[in-house]
């Protein structure tokens, strides 16, 4: 069985409306072949433990599941979610999808998520130079500030600091889509993936995630397709900011991971100041 707990429940039963026994927006045929390309036959009898309304099937499964099986069913759920929710103007709830998140990367083996791995090789074996930061198409006066942040990431990393490490790469991550996006709002805010309120109009910009900037970041041409899966990796371990987020995933951050924090800085800065090879 997975080992998600009655809180960490509470945020999917309510991301996917699971109140009224549905799940999103599946009918039964949808929802089989959604679990179908899993491996999972979601309408047998196993998983009528507590009736036979989606919602009940899905809560069955994920007390059966481990925790990889139920990991991927509700990453892909909660992508499904967004989607659908951006599509259709309704509004993201963006912190119970943050924290939601943050519940599927503790399940999932890090081997299998997106975070950054040893087994990416082509993309971790290549040697990233740090652009000049002057060349970074951001706010000149946030310049000073990128570098004194770049600057303390050399040192948390020199002193082996590497939780610090993680956090300050990604600040300098978010600092600098953030500029990107005041640098050409019309870009940002008339893509696709950009987050929208109820009335559809798009989010300021101080209200998106970091993980928006990133998507959007990308639809626009700023990062490589490569360079988005890895910074959601980097995303990811800096929501180890908060103490019970690390607590509950048993996240411990040695070199390997805070030097591959650094390399996906590294190619996201290549990226967006138009260096990388």
């Amino acid at each position: 069985m997975s080992s998600l707990t009655s809180a960490e429940k509470l945020y999917f039963e309510k991301l996917f409306g699971m109140q009224s026994g549905y799940v999103l927006d599946f009918n039964d045929a949808t929802y089989g072949e959604f679990f179908n390309a899993k491996g999972v036959d979601i309408h047998a009898i196993q998983y009528q433990t507590y009736g036979t309304s989606k919602a009940k099937k899905l809560r069955s499964f994920w007390e059966q599941m481990p925790d990889d099986k139920v990991g991927s069913v509700l990453g892909d759920m909660l992508d499904l979610y967004e989607a659908t929710h951006h599509l259709s103007g309704h509004p993201v709830d963006v912190l119970a999808l943050e924290k939601a998140r943050c519940i599927v990367h503790r399940l999932l083996p890090v081997s299998s998520s997106d975070s950054p791995s040893e087994g990416d090789s082509n993309f971790l074996d290549i040697e990233f130079s740090l652009p000049d930061i002057r060349n970074l198409p951001i706010e000149p006066l946030a310049v000073p500030i990128i570098e004194s942040r770049l600057n303390e990431v050399r040192l948390a990393m020199g002193a082996s600091a590497y939780l610090s490490t993680i956090f300050l790469c990604g600040s300098v991550l978010e600092g600098v889509l953030l500029g990107l996006a005041q640098k050409y709002p019309q870009k940002f805010n008339q893509a696709s993936a950009s987050p929208k309120v109820m009335d559809k109009r798009v989010r300021p910009f101080h209200e998106w995630t970091l993980s928006q900037f990133i998507d959007v970041a990308c639809e626009v041409g700023f990062l490589k397709p490569d360079v988005k899966k890895f910074s959601h990796g980097l995303r990811d371990f800096r929501n180890y900011i908060h103490p019970y987020e690390q607590m509950a995933s048993r996240f411990s951050p040695d070199e390997h991971t805070a030097r591959v924090c650094i390399q996906v800085l590294k190619a996201a800065l290549a990226s967006v100041a138009g260096t990388r090879l």
